[in-house]
Formats: C-alpha cells, structure tokens, sequence
C-alpha cells in the first residue's frame, strides 16, 4: 500500500485497503502448515489483487504500482529484527514461562535465562550462548517439551521413559520414528524393561552428541544387518568412515602393463585332437 507523501489525511486509504485485503484473503484462515506455505498463499493474493480497480479509476492497481515504483524507496538491505526479548527463570519443572506456555531447558531451577521471542521460534539462552530453541506455540497454557533436555535426568529413572510427555511429543511430531520402536522393543526383550530402556537413552544421548539423523539411521542399518544391540549402534556412529580404495596399477613404461592390451591366447592347435585316429596316433608317439 503506498500514498502521497505529506498527505496524512490518505492514512485511512490506506487502513482501509489492509481492511479488504484481511476480509478478502485472511478470513476465513487458511489452513496451511507452515509459514512458508501461509507466505506463498499471500504472494498469490497480491499477484491476483494487482488486476483489481479500485473504485472508480481508470487503471488496475498493478498500473497505479507500476507508476509509483520508481518513486517509491529502496528495500532495506538488512532484515528488521522482530524478535522480542525477555529475562525468566527456570521453574522447578525445568520450563521457563513466555506468555502462558512453558517451554523446556536442560538447566536446573532458579537459573536465570535471556528469551527471545520471534514469530517463530523462542531462543533461551545463557551466559551469552543459546541453550534451547523450540517452535513457537500460539496456544494457551501449553507445554512444549523436548525429549532432549530430559535425558540427564532419565538415566536415573529409566522406567519414566516409555510414558513420558517429550516422548509423547517427540513422537507427534515425527522425531521418534519406527526404527526407534523396534530397536527398543529388542532391546527390551533381550536386556528387560529397565535395562532395556537406560540403553535406548544411552543411544539417545549419543544423537545428542553426532546428530539425531544419524542415530536414526544408524539404528536402520543396525535393524538391517541383523546386529540388534547397543553396542553396534554406538560403534556405527562413532567408528570412522573407510579409507578408500586405492589401486595401485603396474607402471606400462617397464613393459609390466602391457599386458592388458594383449590380445587372448588362441586355442585353435586343440581342435587336431579331435580328428579321427588322432587319439591313436598320441598312443603311438607315447
């Protein structure tokens, strides 16, 4: 939306279109899953409302844009900063409240933490780096956990695992996948439920560390290969990768390499011991 500088009066103009865009595009709310989906969506919006004509003019807004872009100010080089910042503490179930949700960290209670908020995402941080990024929740009275920061404290109590809240979200949204179900079903069957289950934690912790994508497919190819412990899941994620392969050829200016443009040894003398009496005449020379 643009007006004529210097002309305060246009500001409702200018409310008003925002207001037609909202009633026309924005209600009732699209149903998509993410941001950039929802971006898209407007893009399109815009596009389709260039060919509109406002009122009684004689050009669509695409026309009017098109007259007034060269007057109109460069776009900005660096991104406005939308996040907002807040100070908190650590409550005693491990969580720090932005708004009315709390959000988890793997720091102990009464520590106090730096939170930025952007419409995305909410950042803890501590002592100048970043402890706990989670995605923004627009609900109310809402606990988002990550199954991450509970390890520390599962180790001790490894029973709690199986119906605990960060699994349960972990498992929503797609973090916790098959493989981990049946590797940890195995490991239950072989080592009991609670060995079984400090074992999958013990795993879980050393995604912490090389990545939960490669756990994830360290357990596959454990699953796979039919090698169902914990102890070949550590080993392929932490055995370093093959040397590769090198062939070392026979140097062709020593006459040693030459050999792979001989042509094939010929068979043909054979064949004389196939004619008739040839057998006889071998037992007459023997």
């Amino acid at each position: 939306m643009f007006c004529t500088p210097a002309q305060g009066h246009e500001k409702g103009g200018v409310e008003g279109e925002v207001g037609y865009f909202r009633r026309n595009h924005l209600i009732p709310i699209p149903p998509v899953a993410r941001w950039e989906a929802l971006n898209a969506l407007l893009r399109q919006a815009c596009q389709a409302d260039e060919r509109r004509v406002i009122q009684e003019r004689a050009l669509t807004v695409g026309q009017g844009l098109a007259l007034e872009r060269p007057h109109l100010l460069p776009l900005l080089t660096e991104d406005l900063d939308l996040t907002e910042e807040q100070y908190g503490r650590v409550d005693g179930k491990g969580c720090v409240q932005v708004r009315t949700n709390g959000y988890s960290t793997p720091l102990p209670p009464g520590t106090e933490v730096r939170i930025r908020i952007s419409p995305t995402t909410v950042a803890i941080g501590q002592a100048g780096r970043e402890i706990a990024c989670h995605p923004r929740c627009y609900r109310r009275r809402q606990q988002v956990l990550d199954l991450e920061h509970d390890l520390d404290a599962l180790i001790h109590k490894p029973g709690a695992l199986a119906g605990s809240t960060p699994l349960a979200q972990w498992r929503a949204a797609g973090r916790w996948t098959a493989a981990h179900d049946r590797f940890w079903a195995v490991l239950r069957e072989r080592r009991g439920e609670q060995d079984g289950a400090r074992q999958m934690i013990e795993l879980l912790r050393l995604g912490r560390q090389h990545g939960y994508e490669r756990l994830t497919q360290a357990l596959q190819h454990a699953l796979t290969s039919g090698a169902h412990d914990a102890a070949a899941v550590r080993y392929i994620l932490t055995a370093p990768p093959p040397a590769p392969l090198v062939l070392n050829l026979l140097p062709t200016e020593c006459g040693l390499g030459d050999h792979a443009t001989r042509p094939l040894p010929s068979v043909a003398g054979y064949d004389q011991l196939l004619a008739p009496g040839a057998a006889a005449l071998l037992e007459i020379e023997a």
